[in-house]
């Protein structure tokens, strides 16, 4: 009898630890987050994001691979900056801008939120575009000007300014035309620099908006960020924190497959992918004048990363950055680190 009363606590015991294990399974898959925060920035660049929001790709993804259903809530910030801030005040769960600001972030959050890329979005140049006739090259600035970019010091723009500084002035030279830069959006950069009434007389944007400048006789470019850095180089990125993708596993692969369908759309069919721009965007901007930049050989839609380890050479030997990855596979996530990045 002893031992009957024995074998069926022991059954009891194990099947309540089989039920235990297996609403802790449930309790675990239920914890990912069902509203999932996302932020971009303005500017065509930002095309598959607002490919991903038209389709409703992260929620397709998010329900094929088990998590039902998912509300995705989109935010528009102006710069590196304010996307940085969010990710780490958990206010927006995926950001996306430059890659100097997620350079920043990285060396930051190394050890603790270990915030890294989900994957490159495009390669672009980035052009510095003046009203002022007397400025031929960035040496002929001067404290009549100044220069309207995302974020002082922080964003892709300000670093490549930098970068071309040094190589103007001198290394020990690489700020010295950083108090002639402004923080402002692209949208106000752009008002402010064809205006004429106001003291921006340059501004570092990126597409569109540098092209729509350019259609101004009064506008010329002064530097192309291209030149800076020897070639193609990614423009911006997607990033989170290892906190968040590792909390959410799913909802990340979600997010990066998006991503990747909403750039092969881009590239299988730029003509419907300008309309979506020119819907989402409310631009006055036609259709073909977008579909001219898209099919800018220079303009590429990629997720392979390009010359980010040039900005973060460059960020270490300067002191912006404490720590120096080893290579650009350090600051991604690994679903990105079999391609051919740099």
């Amino acid at each position: 009898m002893k031992r009957r009363k024995e074998r069926f606590f022991s059954f009891v015991m194990v099947v309540a630890f089989g039920f235990f294990v297996l609403c802790g399974g449930l309790t675990w898959a239920a914890a990912e987050d069902k509203e999932i925060k996302i932020a971009r920035q303005y500017g065509i660049s930002y095309l598959p994001l607002m490919v991903m929001e038209k389709f409703k790709l992260i929620e397709k993804h998010a329900k094929a691979s088990g998590l039902g259903d998912v509300t995705v809530e989109w935010k528009t910030l102006a710069g590196g900056a304010d996307m940085n801030e969010a990710l780490l005040s958990k206010s927006i769960d995926f950001v996306s801008g430059g890659v100097a600001p997620m350079i920043k972030i990285w060396a930051k959050t190394k050890g603790n939120y270990d915030v890294k890329a989900l994957c490159a979005i495009n390669s672009m140049p980035l052009y510095l575009n003046t009203t002022n006739p007397k400025v031929k090259t960035i040496k002929d600035f001067t404290d009549q000007d100044r220069i309207a970019l995302p974020a002082v010091k922080v964003s892709i723009q300000a670093v490549t300014l930098q970068m071309a500084a040094a190589k103007a002035f001198g290394d020990a030279n690489y700020q010295k035309l950083d108090h002639l830069t402004v923080t402002m959006s692209h949208p106000d950069g752009t008002a402010a620099l064809l205006s004429g009434k106001s003291e921006i007389t340059g501004h570092f944007s990126g597409p569109p908006f540098q092209y729509s400048q350019l259609k101004d006789p009064r506008v010329h470019t002064v530097l192309n960020s291209y030149d800076v850095l020897g070639g193609p180089a990614t423009f911006n990125l997607v990033w989170t924190t290892s906190e968040y993708r590792n909390s959410n596993p799913k909802t990340y692969n979600a997010v990066v497959a998006a991503i990747e369908e909403a750039i092969n759309f881009i590239n299988k069919d730029k003509r419907a992918a300008a309309q979506i721009y020119v819907e989402m965007s409310k631009s006055k901007q036609s259709v073909d004048e977008f579909l001219k930049m898209l099919n800018d050989p220079l303009i590429q839609y990629t997720i392979t990363p390009l010359n980010t380890m040039k900005y973060a050479d460059f960020m270490y030997k300067v002191g912006s950055i404490k720590v120096k990855p080893s290579n650009w596979k350090d600051m991604f996530f690994p679903n990105v680190q079999t391609l051919p990045g740099s």
